[in-house]
């Protein structure tokens, strides 16, 4: 059982950089988790990577590799910083922390459930007729279902209820705000303040399937001898490129980068999707058969959609969010100023997370999902101070208080009604960001005239992505800067389909995208089967 304790010290440090010498003396309000043998630990430490030696492999942070030292001030996430110059530079650096330390930090999140936990947890639901659950789920599982299965030890049953409407049902139970779809709507919280772990139970019986998946959940039809491009190997077109294959269409998976699983692969936190789990689902729903798949194949750059018009009877496009969002200031040309979607990236595809660098003080600017997992994971690759700072309230933040709460127990802190007005740097380094307070005037966001400015060496820019649409080319509608679809995702150019983010309407939301993916592939196969009803 973990207990939170408080531990509030004064540290004063002096530290060298190449651009000279820097004090610094702050005050540190510490959450350390604390276990039953009364040592600073991080749940799941107990799990740390392969490549440390199993002697080192314990529940608590006193374990330590040979020939580290402790640090007497312990650090937030479990473990403590090694004492080496390094680890308190000021500026950008590698190797911040020991292997322990980035293989505990970077371990699973949310462990899964164990049998017993999962059985004890299915028993809590009541079975629901109509359940509020499943309509909450984007993607319509039977949640009631699915669960009665995993209480009655039939995973295989559990997980094909869940795989089913959602092929994407592993990652999704891993990386779905289920705090506020179906858990929100679970009867359990009429009388009780715990809903039933949806999620746990959901990943709990799609891992016992992956582990064990014996013969296939599905067969492939026949082949109809129609050919499909789907353009953009993201979830959307993953689900759409499973669901035409199951109908017997032969479907031609194209995707710019190496590899497929678009954002579950490049731009969810790694503590998030542990074991290379994106590429595990990714080949479970290739093997359906009938998918060519080829990568490094970018739209507008090796592809045209007017040239996949005239090879293919229809098109999926499941293109994404290319662009970044500008600060809306000056962004001067210097080393540790970047799009935190870039650096989730590298974070994700890295090999050895030691080699990554980090800054010792970071500002990530912005309040959706991609601010917490830049800012969150900068502090377990050893940033010692790290702040979000967003223009409006907490509640307007786009990141869940699921979330928002998340990152503030890991060591993150969230500055609320504040604006970049001005990047800082110095010697073609960032240095800090200057803020104007903001307010709330007649409904519209003002500046109050205050200013400050933190102080940085490496900041992350989280203010949203947009659709670019040259690309796809100026024959296709767009509302908002994206694609208008209608509810079955076809667009206004003939025989072309859309679906996920780069889709007018939607809440950027992973579970969401699978759905228009699954859709539109039901709506392509009508239009396939029946040209002159839907393709005209």
């Amino acid at each position: 059982v973990l207990q939170v304790g408080k531990l509030t010290h004064h540290t004063g440090h002096r530290c060298s950089s190449a651009a000279g010498t820097c004090t610094y003396s702050e005050a540190h309000d510490e959450t350390s988790e604390v276990c039953e043998r009364k040592h600073p630990c991080m749940r799941g430490i107990g799990r740390l990577a392969p490549h440390v030696p199993a002697a080192q492999r314990g529940a608590c942070a006193c374990h330590r590799l040979p020939g580290t030292r402790p640090d007497p001030h312990p650090h937030p996430l479990g473990g403590n910083l090694m004492d080496t110059p390094a680890s308190r530079a000021c500026g950008i650096h590698a190797a911040r922390l020991n292997l322990a330390d980035y293989a505990a930090n970077f371990s699973d999140a949310h462990p899964p459930l164990t049998k017993p936990q999962a059985l004890i947890e299915a028993e809590r639901c009541y079975y629901c007729h109509d359940a509020p659950c499943a309509t909450a789920c984007p993607t319509g599982i039977d949640i009631p279902s699915f669960i009665h299965r995993i209480a009655q030890d039939n995973n295989r049953g559990a997980a094909r209820a869940i795989l089913e409407a959602n092929p994407l049902g592993g990652m999704c139970a891993r990386v779905c705000p289920t705090e506020v779809l179906c858990e929100q709507a679970c009867v359990r919280n009429t009388n009780e303040d715990k809903p039933v772990e949806i999620g746990s139970l959901q990943r709990y019986a799609t891992d016992a399937f992956f582990a064990k998946p014996g013969a296939p959940l599905f067969q492939r039809a026949a082949s109809t001898g129609k050919r499909v491009a789907v353009v953009g190997a993201g979830p959307a077109g993953l689900a759409c490129a499973h669901g035409l294959s199951v109908r017997g269409h032969d479907v031609v998976l194209l995707e710019a980068r190496p590899k497929l699983g678009g954002l579950n692969e490049y731009g969810l936190a790694s503590y998030k999707t542990t074991d290379d789990f994106a590429q595990k689902e990714v080949e479970w729903l290739l093997s359906i058969g009938g998918i060519e798949v080829r990568t490094g194949q970018q739209l507008g750059r090796d592809i045209t959609l007017d040239g996949l018009l005239q090879g293919f009877d229809a098109v999926f496009l499941g293109l994404g969010l290319q662009g970044v969002n500008a600060l809306g200031v000056a962004e001067p040309t210097a080393t540790g100023l970047r799009n935190a979607v870039d650096f989730i990236a590298e974070l994700r595809q890295s090999t050895d997370l030691s080699t990554l660098p980090v800054g010792r003080r970071v500002v990530v600017i912005g309040g959706g999902m991609t601010a917490v997992d830049a800012a969150v994971q900068s502090r377990k690759l050893g940033a010692e101070d790290v702040t979000i700072v967003y223009r409006r309230g907490a509640d307007a933040m786009s990141a869940s208080p699921v979330e928002q709460q998340w990152a503030q127990t890991h060591g993150v802190k969230i500055r609320h009604w504040a604006a970049p007005q001005e990047v800082l740097s110095e010697g073609g380094a960032v240095k800090g960001v200057r803020f104007a307070a903001t307010a709330l005037s007649g409904g519209q966001l003002v500046e109050t005239g205050e200013t400050f400015v933190l102080d940085a060496d490496m900041v992350l820019k989280a203010i949203g992505q947009t659709y670019v649409a040259e690309p796809a080319g100026a024959s296709i509608a767009l509302k908002s800067g994206r694609i208008v679809t209608d509810a079955e995702g076809c667009t206004s150019l003939a025989r072309v389909w859309a679906g996920g983010d780069c889709r007018v309407g939607g809440r950027d939301l992973t579970v969401e995208a699978v759905e228009h993916g699954k859709v539109a592939a039901v709506s392509m196969h009508a239009a396939l089967m029946a040209p002159a009803a839907k393709a005209a």
